[in-house]
């Protein structure tokens, strides 16, 4: 077995791919914030394909961990060189490894704040690009206003606080390019966020602003933020995934990245200080991102959160097993087709029958062994930006929404904390407490969790919508998440009808769960 690190990159089995050029004649260009597993598996690897064609050299990357919780990342990267193994798991069970070597550098921002805005004031960095999840752009879910008042961003607005956030380090850097005469970068989100580079502009320009109000003008005004839409399904790594590497590929690697081997990136051309060719590397650059990203946001996002809950209440741990239940099949089918299919534009180049026919068949792939318990987590910051929006349109077109309304409701039921056996459920959430207190009172008040209107507006107020959302939590509580499944995929969307009050709940078969510990 060999430790991975530039050192012994030669000593690597011929079935690994390593980098093909001289990573010592690389310098960086592009400094991200958030650097998980999503960033490794998708833009870096961009980067690193057009490094291997001999382009791009000049675009580096100087990954930054802006939480404490990155020291462990920041400590692999620093004793692997920043290197990493891509393994990329096919259906079939074929696996193929490449070690990526476009990261170049890693800071740890609450170890040295300084050094970052220092690197992203510096005249090299021209694309500052961001992965730091559906939360990490602190706005309201639905009115989409900046969040001042959060303790984070009132410390940061400090007179002489070393920045912590995103928001702080980011806007210092920009007041030093813009002091020294220097254009700003490109702020570049990487989020599942619905129009990202325009709700980074927003959250930037906005903590600008209350920093200096002159200075929140030139950063709306100056400073690019292109949309974009992501998509590459990337599981949290486990300690089987680094097993599996090193005894397929004999790789002991601290933080390897498993992904599936489709990909896509679509980007909007603007750009201030020049990009890297990636459309030589396969990505769709394009004038306009907004078709791709609802399609993916509202299809394949959405279907998520429609996996995520229900199948935690019916005992599945894996993505893949409930996708090769035909019961979730057909219900995942239905909500695709009748409920989100109808709110989506035309999207250019794109067969919507097949795309959601792959995306079954992509979630289906039993090698990426990745859990709905990820799905289920921050479903807060997910489902008002994946879901709702659907809701709304077929709310305001006529359309159907019992299947949306079945996804909130077991949402509101896994809140509750525990599954349909009394096992607890690890609800991850930054608005745990509040969600699980209302989850606590919806048997006594059926509308307790859909009436936080932070979350969903004046949602509580549509007759149609609660109507199909009382029925689908009742028969939740009642019968359980595959009776209500059959109830609503079998009846053409009805949320199924729990039995009046004190009758014995029939009894039904035990859950299937997935093999491996829950």
């Amino acid at each position: 077995m060999t430790r991975l690190s530039a050192a012994t990159l030669d000593s690597l089995s011929a079935s690994v791919q390593v980098p093909a050029y001289d990573r010592s004649r690389v310098r960086t260009g592009i400094v991200h914030l958030g650097v998980g597993g999503f960033h490794r598996s998708h833009q870096a690897m961009y980067l690193d394909r057009l490094m291997n064609r001999g382009e791009a050299l000049d675009w580096g990357i100087c990954g930054v961990g802006v939480l404490p919780g990155d020291r462990r990342m920041a400590e692999v990267m620093d004793r692997q060189d920043c290197l990493y193994t891509l393994v990329l798991a096919h259906a079939d069970g074929y696996q193929e490894a490449r070690v990526i070597g476009s990261v170049v550098e890693f800071l740890l921002a609450p170890d040295d704040p300084e050094a970052v805005v220092a690197k992203m004031a510096d005249p090299a960095t021209r694309i500052v690009s961001l992965t730091v999840t559906e939360g990490g752009y602190n706005v309201n879910s639905v009115t989409g206003e900046f969040q001042a008042d959060a303790p984070a961003i009132v410390a940061d607005l400090q007179p002489g606080a070393a920045p912590r956030t995103s928001f702080g380090l980011v806007v210092e850097a920009l007041a030093r390019r813009r002091a020294d005469g220097v254009p700003p970068f490109t702020v570049m989100s990487c989020d599942n966020v619905p129009g990202n580079g325009d709700v980074a502009r927003r959250s930037f320009a906005a903590f600008a602003g209350l920093r200096d109000p002159e200075l929140g003008e030139w950063v709306r005004r100056e400073v690019p933020f292109p949309n974009s839409m992501v998509d590459r399904i990337t599981p949290g790594t486990t300690d089987a995934h680094r097993a599996e590497l090193s005894r397929r590929f004999g790789v002991q690697d601290g933080w390897p990245v498993v992904a599936e081997p489709f990909t896509q990136w679509v980007l909007e051309d603007s750009f201030r200080c020049g990009r890297p060719p990636l459309e030589d590397a396969g990505v769709q650059v394009v004038a306009d991102v907004e078709p791709y990203e609802l399609m993916k946001l509202r299809l394949l996002n959405g279907s998520h959160q429609a996996m995520a809950y229900l199948g935690l209440l019916a005992g599945y741990e894996f993505i893949h097993d409930v996708c090769q239940d035909p019961l979730f099949r057909g219900f995942l089918g239905g909500y695709m087709d009748v409920e989100a299919t109808p709110t989506l534009a035309p999207v250019p180049g794109v067969d919507l029958d097949r795309y959601k026919a792959d995306l079954i068949s992509r979630f289906a792939n039993p090698h990426i062994r990745d859990t709905l318990a990820r799905l289920a987590a921050e479903s807060s910051d997910r489902i008002p930006r994946f879901l709702l929006p659907v809701v709304r349109a077929q709310l305001a077109a006529g359309g159907d929404v019992h299947r949306s309304a079945a996804v909130v409701a077991g949402w509101a039921r896994y809140a509750e904390g525990v599954d349909e056996h009394g096992q607890p459920f690890e609800v991850v959430d930054p608005r745990r407490d509040a969600l699980m207190a209302a989850a606590r009172r919806q048997r006594d008040e059926p509308l307790a969790f859909l009436a936080d209107r932070d979350l969903f507006g004046d949602l509580a107020d549509d007759e149609r919508f609660t109507t199909a959302y009382r029925a689908a939590l009742g028969s939740l509580h009642a019968l359980g998440a595959r009776a209500t499944l059959e109830a609503v995929v079998g009846g053409g969307g009805g949320g199924g009808r729990p039995p009046p009050p004190g009758r014995p709940r029939p009894p039904r078969a035990p859950a299937r769960r997935a093999a491996g510990p829950r």
